[in-house]
């Protein structure tokens, strides 16, 4: 493309045009507003690489405002790839469903304004938006709406909408960080500052200040929170106006009016020296109620940037055989047909069929099984799963949005759609009280109009500031704040909002196995020698040395003994064992047909059993399994002590999941279970009126910890499963869980108890401040202590401790093993 033609449309740009954009870091020409627009908003919303994958140029957006044009590229099919998929819950209904990040979202009220506005466009079936992650989920009809329809509607009710890309989830993460911090940095040091400048105006008052000295002091204060109101503050302020653009009276409403008639009266008094400045309680309101929002905001962002989706499951490259040579080619470049090499320790780019050679391939993310699979010729091999210890050539059967990964990325997605939703207790009664508050400080400021115009502001200031909503805006997240930080402590870390409203009200709790109720690692638990002269030191050193170059799984159970022994001629045969020599020595192990002539009987245990042979025959019995974490039994227990139903659910096919579930005392078990299995039985159970807590590992987890009412996902997990689970288990202390609930049970009573403080502190105050009794500086007063006591009742939370004992985390007991 030469310099005269548009970089988007390719169109020639007339002679002095200035229309440009910066794309790769050149400055590209534009023959229009329109191009411009259209290029500006591909570049803002971090899809430039369209630019480098595109085959012909665009067509030139009709018009030339820019107005209009705004957000028409991400109608764009090529850009529409990135961020919108088809829906599969409405059958072939032709629904689509954009995946959006919402910059701007604070509180429970943001999502409420959001889903209403959107969901009230034609063409708009359902919408689903999560605050944590400032992601909307929105089901629509293209036929009827656009996607640019729905960034401008999101735009026009004040938020900053972009394409649910990776690179746009952390830009969004570290804009809002960056931003946050900066706010309450500015109100701390603010709310510092002025509260010297207040402890002398109030001894001055009361005994006697110069007043000079007092004017200076008044001027310096308002300098001081001026930064404070105007830009700390400007969130309150944002969205209390989208609320009311709304007609949705949010707990932002007062709170921007009480920040900005306090501000407005303080600024009054100082500059014509009557009346009484607030400066202080303006800056320290300001400060804990942005303080409160950052630590959501911090716990929050632990898994947001841990969420990057499936595809990052996949890697960026694959062997491709073109005219039998091999070359590495882009995953996005294949298709279905294509023939690709896996080699050892290779994650699968596609869903495909093996057409030559044998191997063991690990599934354990998409089908929960922990032994490797064996693949020979015709066998399936799925996107995601891992090449084991041989190569294979495979034929590509599935690639991109047609592999079994992306299916399962489809059922989060709608399982997610699906998720309850919870709203803070303040927030439900906010409504209400903020109706009343504006209420009744209108209906002073005109009674005391007509009886004593001079004080009717005031009267009308203190009837705001006593009955500010500060106490009822801290009841709730003082109080989660606290007990997030304590569960942190004990090493569960919450990353979703609802998780300890939620915990309270569960009716059963639903559990993987590996990796979940077992340490997800092979271990050895028993050897048995059948030769004299050797020990079971011996034995682990040889096996060791064979199993040293080995990829599969069972492997890591000899881990602690590698290079003790070195091994030569190692000959990995799939699906049977492994041969070498070790000191001159030969030595198999691994099935017991494989590794001598006529095996000895398999000892009567659990677990899976290896025979190391030589040529005179069998050497040693050795028993691996996956351990029992210590603490699942005694979980299991406190959970079925406190009333809740339990039950696993897990992918293995083995009989272990039964003598597992038979050990620690589930009854209701489900073996061989597939990821849709799992999301159907969860959806079966919340149908018949269950609440239900998820805690999982791995995958094939990810759609049921999604769509739970609650979930926990161990921190082995997958990065991906943890990002889709409202908590993360730290310690793999299955113990935490009951106190979890514990926690929250107790976390549910301080808030009820601050709700109740705030509210009986509001009904109170309230008439004596209508009937003038109440002054400005003693509402300041009031309102700051009352804030005060509900922070300091939240802070219990933070010393909480269980009545029961936290011990170990292993079980050396060779009985109580899994598979």
């Amino acid at each position: 493309m030469n310099e005269t033609s548009c970089f988007h449309c390719g169109l020639p740009v007339p002679a002095g045009s200035q229309h440009s954009v910066v794309i790769d870091g050149a400055e590209r020409p534009m023959c229009c507003p329109g191009c411009e627009a259209v290029a500006g908003a591909i570049v803002a919303g971090g899809l430039d690489n369209f630019y480098r994958f595109r085959d012909t140029p665009n067509q030139r957006p009709e018009g030339d405002d820019p107005r209009d044009t705004r957000w028409d590229a991400f109608d764009l099919p090529e850009l529409q790839q990135q961020f919108v998929r088809d829906w599969q819950g409405g059958g072939d209904s032709g629904l689509r469903m954009a995946s959006l990040l919402v910059g701007g979202i604070t509180c429970a009220a943001c999502v409420w304004l959001i889903e209403k506005h959107l969901g009230a466009l034609d063409g708009v079936d359902r919408v689903s938006v999560n605050a944590s992650t400032q992601r909307a989920q929105i089901v629509f009809d293209p036929e009827v709406v656009q996607p640019s329809q729905l960034f401008a509607e999101l735009a026009r009710v004040g938020y900053r909408p972009a394409a649910a890309t990776a690179a746009n989830s952390e830009e969004l993460i570290q804009q809002e960080r960056r931003a946050a911090l900066r706010r309450l940095g500015v109100a701390g040091l603010g709310t510092m500052q002025v509260m010297m400048f207040a402890i002398a105006l109030y001894f001055g008052e009361a005994t006697g200040i110069d007043a000079q000295l007092e004017r200076y002091f008044r001027w310096v204060s308002l300098l001081v929170a001026t930064p404070v109101v105007l830009y700390a503050a400007r969130p309150f302020f944002s969205a209390a106006w989208r609320s009311l653009r709304s007609r949705h009276l949010s707990m932002d409403v007062p709170v921007s009016l009480a920040i900005g008639l306090a501000y407005a009266a303080s600024f009054y008094a100082t500059v014509f020296e009557t009346g009484d400045v607030y400066f202080e309680s303006i800056s320290m309101f300001t400060f804990f109620l942005l303080l409160g929002r950052t630590v959501e905001m911090r716990a929050r962002h632990r898994a947001g940037l841990a969420s990057g989706g499936l595809a990052q499951l996949l890697p960026l490259t694959a062997t491709r055989l073109e005219g039998g040579e091999a070359r590495p080619v882009p995953v996005a470049a294949l298709a279905a047909g294509d023939c690709i090499v896996l080699r050892p320790g290779d994650t699968v780019p596609a869903d495909g069929e093996v057409i030559e050679g044998s191997s063991g391939v690990d599934e354990s993310l998409l089908n929960g099984e922990s032994a490797l699979q064996q693949k020979t010729v015709g066998s399936r091999v799925y996107a995601g799963s891992v090449n084991g210890d041989s190569t294979l050539e495979v034929r590509v059967t599935a690639a991109g949005q047609s592999t079994r990964l992306s299916a399962i990325e489809r059922l989060v997605e709608q399982a997610q759609l699906e998720k309850p939703q919870q709203v803070a207790l303040a927030d439900r009664i906010a409504g209400g009280f903020v109706a009343v508050v504006l209420l009744a400080a209108a209906a002073a400021f005109a009674f005391w109009w007509q009886v004593a115009p001079e004080r009717a502001f005031w009267i009308a200031l203190s009837v705001l500031v006593v009955t500010c909503p500060c106490a009822l805006s801290l009841a709730t997240p003082a109080a989660l704040a606290a007990a997030t930080l304590r569960l942190q402590q004990l090493g569960l870390l919450v990353a979703g909002g609802h998780l300890l409203e939620t915990l309270p009200r569960l009716t059963r709790v639903v559990f993987d196995k590996t990796g979940t109720l077992t340490r997800g690692e092979p271990r050895i638990l028993e050897i048995q020698l059948l030769r004299d002269g050797w020990t079971e030191q011996r034995v682990r050193d040889v096996a060791a040395a064979l199993e040293s170059r080995s990829n599969h799984p069972l492997a890591r159970a000899f881990r602690p003994w590698f290079n003790k022994l070195q091994a030569r001629h190692l000959v990995i045969h799939t699906g049977c064992g492994i041969e070498g020599q070790v000191d001159g020595v030969g030595y198999r192990i691994g099935r017991p047909d494989f590794a001598v002539t006529e095996p000895a009987e398999q000892p009567v245990g659990e677990g899976q059993w290896l025979l190391l042979g030589d040529d005179s025959g069998a050497v040693a019995w050795i028993g691996l399994g996956d351990q029992l974490r210590a603490s699942a039994s005694a979980a299991i227990s406190r959970l079925r002590t406190s009333g809740l139903a339990l039950e696993l659910l897990s992918g293995d096919q083995s009989a272990e999941v039964a003598r597992l579930a038979k050990l620690v005392g589930v009854d209701e078990y489900r073996a061989g279970v597939s990821p849709e299995e799992k999301l159907e039985r969860l959806r079966s159970l919340q149908a018949g009126g269950d609440r239900v807590l998820m805690v999982g590992d791995g995958l094939n987890d990810v759609p049921v910890l999604s769509g739970a009412d609650a979930s926990v996902a161990m921190l082995s997990a997958a990065d991906l499963a943890q990002s889709r689970a409202d908590a993360i288990l730290l310690n793999g202390d299955l113990r935490v869980l009951p106190d979890a609930l514990e926690l929250a049970a107790r976390s549910r009573r301080i808030i009820r108890q601050n709700l109740t403080w705030a509210l009986g502190y509001n009904a109170l105050a309230l008439p004596l401040a209508v009937c003038g009794l109440v002054p400005p500086w003693v509402a300041a007063l009031g309102m700051s202590a009352s804030s005060l006591i509900v922070v300091l009742n939240a802070l219990r939370l933070s010393r909480w401790t269980s009545r029961h004992h936290v011990a170990g985390d292993i079980i050396p007991m060779a009985a109580q093993t899994a598979r």
